[in-house]
């Protein structure tokens, strides 16, 4: 498309921002917003190592991200299994059977995504040694919102009285931070911010009010927040240095109706939502649990291995597992396939349940707690949920 002064301009969906080919050098540059609009800065285009390119050979031109810092909020309600049985039939053995939970967290009535958000934003931050007026970029993964529009980070964005930079919701169900993780590292490589506050964070626990009718799911769903802060590498990076190495996203929409909530849409002949959808549960989520496990426990290794190969590294090189946690029979049998010992995989199912978003953020944070992650580790990631979506990255902490 053209603006103004005729130069030619191409929308590349894979960052999501305006490129400007001058027709003098043919180079690509990205349009500055945070500046005037007819300054543009150059970018080396190819941001990523190459496939099986050796990562501790990798070029150390190139611009990279890194973790600052990692925060969390996990609401002081803990519902236990036992707690369960007074909302629904069931049992501790039940539900440990199935799932590997013994207790989750619930938010109080008057708790939002948005205050969960803030809450772990301004723990990261903190932790990161970065001030809000530093950043130039919030990502907010969720698939919980505050109002169905605007996006739930414009309502966080004004609590914690950030102005005038760029914010937006990530709605891709339990790999959305993953898929944050992936926008924020490139718009950071690319140059066009220097610092990003990434956000996974869920609440649930205010749609399980038909709890026996939905109890294979509302047993599994917790409420809470985990939050990181990136920033650009200084100078060389190297293999040894902390920086994401690289992120690897998928999507099949085969898997769509195998996890979805089907109201309120705009598919339907009459309103988005109807007392018919409601009396129908069609506004709480639905699940076909054996084609999610079967797809998790496949799709899952494929993207480990995925990112191991991208870097020219082996399973054994990883000091830590992070997984989405959705089920700890899904993450043993990921673990069981990729062949690593038990002890270098964290889990945090057992005690804060399926916070979908917010599960990678708060296993970053409740590993580092614990003191299970350490700076200079190495460190993969992997998800998969609904859409179906899947998606990996290596880091070093």
């Amino acid at each position: 498309m053209n603006l103004a002064g005729g130069a030619a301009y191409t929308l590349r969906p894979a960052t999501s921002f305006l490129w400007r080919t001058t027709t003098a050098d043919g180079i690509m540059y990205p349009l500055d917003r945070r500046a005037d609009r007819r300054s543009f800065r150059p970018v080396h285009l190819d941001h990523n190592p190459q496939p099986h390119q050796d990562a501790k050979d990798m070029a150390t031109t190139l611009r990279h991200s890194r973790i600052l810092g990692v925060g969390a909020y996990l609401p002081p309600r803990v519902v236990t299994n036992d707690d369960m049985c007074t909302y629904m039939d069931t049992s501790d053995e039940w539900i440990t059977k199935r799932s590997g939970i013994k207790e989750r967290r619930w938010v109080e009535l008057d708790v939002t995504t948005s205050d969960m958000s803030m809450w772990a934003a301004e723990e990261a931050l903190k932790n990161a040694g970065v001030s809000k007026e530093e950043l130039d970029m919030i990502v907010l993964a969720t698939n919980s919102p505050d109002h169905e529009n605007p996006a739930t980070s414009c309502f966080l964005q004004r609590k914690m009285g950030i102005k005038n930079i760029p914010c937006w919701d990530v709605r891709q169900g339990c790999c959305a931070f993953v898929f944050g993780l992936s926008m924020a590292d490139n718009y950071i490589r690319t140059g066009m911010c220097n610092k990003i506050l990434l956000i996974g964070a869920d609440l649930f626990s205010k749609s399980m009010e038909a709890f026996d009718h939905i109890r294979e799911m509302a047993v599994l769903f917790a409420d809470g927040a985990g939050a990181v802060v990136l920033g650009a590498c200084d100078g060389e990076v190297g293999f040894e240095d902390p920086h994401v190495f690289s992120t690897h996203l998928h999507t099949d929409g085969e898997g769509a109706q195998e996890l979805w909530c089907k109201a309120p849409g705009q598919c339907y002949p009459g309103p988005r939502i109807s007392h018919e959808a409601i009396d129908r549960l069609e506004h709480l989520p639905q699940m076909n649990g054996s084609a999610v496990f079967l797809h998790a426990v496949q799709r899952m290794p494929e993207a480990v291995h995925e990112a191991l190969d991208h870097n020219n590294l082996k399973p054994s090189d990883i000091d830590l597992f992070i997984f989405h946690q959705a089920n700890l029979r899904i993450n043993e049998m990921v673990t069981k396939v990729l062949g690593v010992p038990l002890e270098r995989v964290h889990h945090t199912i057992q005690k804060f349940g399926n916070t979908t978003a917010a599960t990678i953020p708060l296993g970053l944070w409740d590993a580092v707690q614990a003191g299970k992650l350490e700076p200079g580790m190495l460190v993969a990631i992997a998800a998969f949920g609904s859409g179906f979506a899947w998606a990996s990255s290596i880091l070093r902490w």
